[in-house]
Parts: C-alpha cells; structure tokens; sequence
C-alpha cells in the first residue's frame, strides 16, 4: 500500500499546479472591485491544501474514458464548494479556528464579514462555472445532471445537513450509526459527488456511475474516520490546524465510540470497500482512484 500511496502523492503533486492555474483562471482577479472580497475569496483558495476533490473529479472522468480537460471546470466547482465550507466551518459561530490549511483563517485575516460573504460568493461562483460549461459543451444534460448533485451534496440533505447533524451533537451522545449518518452527509457527500459528477461529465453509463458512487460513499466516511484519527494523533502540521479540537468541542468522533484501533480497522475496511466498487470499471484507467484511496487511508500513519 506505501508504494501505491506514494504514487497517489505522486499524482496529487503533479495535477495540483494544473488544478491550480484552473481556479485562477475563473476567480476575480484580486484587484477587482471589491477587492476585499476578492482578496479573501483567493486567500482562502490558495492557502494551500491537497485538492483532493478536485483530483477524484478528474479521476472519475478518467476512470470513465473522459478527458480530464473536460471533466476540468467541475474539479474547479468542487474545490470553490469545498473552499466555501471551510470558511464558514472556521468561524467563531462553528469551529472558531484561528488556522485552516497551516494559514490564518479567513476571518482571522479579512474579518467575519467579509469571511462570511466570501464564502457566499464563492459557492454561487461554482455554480456559475459549471453553468458555464454547460452551455459550451457537447453534453449540456449530463453537465446538467452533474451541477444537480453539486447543488445536493452541498444543501440540506448534504454537506449543511451534515454539518447541522454535527452542530446539534456537541456534548450529547451519538451512536455509531448516527455518527456514520453525519459524516456521510458533512463530509462524504461533497467528496462522493466529486467523483461522480467527474464521471458524468466524463461520459460514464449508468454502471459506471453506480460504481463510482459506491466508491465516493466509502472513501468519504474512510477519510472522515482518518480526519478524526488525525485530530487525536496527529500534529498541526498534519493538520493544517490546530489538533484536538473535537475533544475541546466536546464532538463525537469514531475514536472516542470505538477507539483508536479499532477506528483504524473501519478505515481500512472502508478502503477496501472503495477499491472493489472499482471493479466494473475498465482497470487501466482506474489507477488513480485506487491509489486516492490508499492515500486517504495513508494519512493516518
């Protein structure tokens, strides 16, 4: 698995500048009016990260017979959802994180206003690009189809459900099955529906999508596992923030339901699960899902 991982890192460092050179090219221009805006919207999607939905977007479409060139807006969309989330996850109102990505936050930096409306305008910026791609493309409907899911990984029965679900947690008990149910929405919808909406604007059948969707669910819970696994044990450069702050929240987590081993073991089970829903897919081109995979898995060792 270290080999495969290390190719996933391999792969993730080589897309990311190319995934990077995407966003600038769609965001404002820091100097536009109002540059505050603008300035916190790129400070906040450019403070680093790994750009890994963005990454199993392209993937998808790859693992489809789709060219990642097409499949590039969406990966675009995703990461500017996923940019918005953390803005507002970081807040005095939810987390009130000082750090996001071992950078100040964008409230730390520009205010809670401004962080406020920057989370806004980039979450209503990637609806835009994908609507964008939509009217140019050969294939408008499965644009279509994919803009929908974002929407829905991204509202009530998704990521702001899920992220509701967590708020109304804090300091109360929470089975195991609940706390699948809320990171299935807070954290595994937007990353499920990264990888297939990059199948469907990469042309896949319905069985295509069917198995990237079994795979998106699986390692979107396994990354939320390894996330809580990190908060316990790993540090702030691990992190990119602070650690330990689920404890301080009083967040139920899966180490503190089960454990730290046995936290690892539903981890790699769901790995597992994730690569065998790989298999009705042609294998030449689902290399890098399966090495994505491993590499969530790898972060908590």
């Amino acid at each position: 698995m270290a080999e495969v991982a290390t190719a996933a890192r391999e792969y993730l460092e080589a897309t990311r500048p190319v995934v990077d050179a995407a966003l600038d090219s769609v965001l404002p221009g820091a100097s536009a009016i109002p540059e505050s805006l603008h300035a916190a919207m790129r400070h906040s999607v450019f403070a680093g990260g790994k750009r890994l939905r963005p990454m199993l977007a392209l993937a998808g479409a790859e693992a489809c017979g789709g060219a990642r060139e097409v499949a590039m807006p969406f990966a675009c969309a995703v990461e500017l959802i996923h940019t918005y989330s953390l803005i507002h996850d970081d807040l005095p109102a939810f987390d009130d994180e000082a750090l996001r990505r071992g950078q100040p936050t964008c409230h730390a930096v520009y205010g809670e206003t401004i962080a406020i409306l920057a989370g806004d305008a980039l979450q209503a910026l990637a609806f835009e690009v994908v609507s964008d791609a939509a009217l140019t493309s050969g294939n408008p409907l499965d644009w279509t189809r994919a803009g929908r899911l974002l929407a829905s990984a991204s509202g009530s029965v998704g990521m702001c459900g899920g992220q509701t679900l967590d708020v109304e947690a804090a300091g109360h008990d929470l089975d195991l099955d609940g706390l699948r149910q809320l990171h299935a929405l807070k954290t595994g919808a937007l990353l499920t529906a990264s990888v297939v909406g990059g199948g469907m604007v990469g042309t896949g059948d319905a069985t295509a999508i069917r198995a990237l969707t079994d795979y998106g669910d699986a390692l979107g819970l396994a990354f939320q596992v390894v996330d809580d696994l990190l908060d316990v044990e790993g540090t702030a450069e691990e992190l990119g923030k602070n650690p330990g702050g689920d404890a301080a929240r009083d967040q139920p987590t899966f180490p503190s339901l089960i454990g730290v081993e046995a936290s690892r073991a539903e981890a790699k089970a769901l790995r597992d699960r994730a690569i065998t829903a790989l298999d009705s897919l042609p294998s030449e081109n689902t290399e890098p899902l399966r090495g994505l995979a491993d590499y969530v898995i790898a972060r908590s060792h």
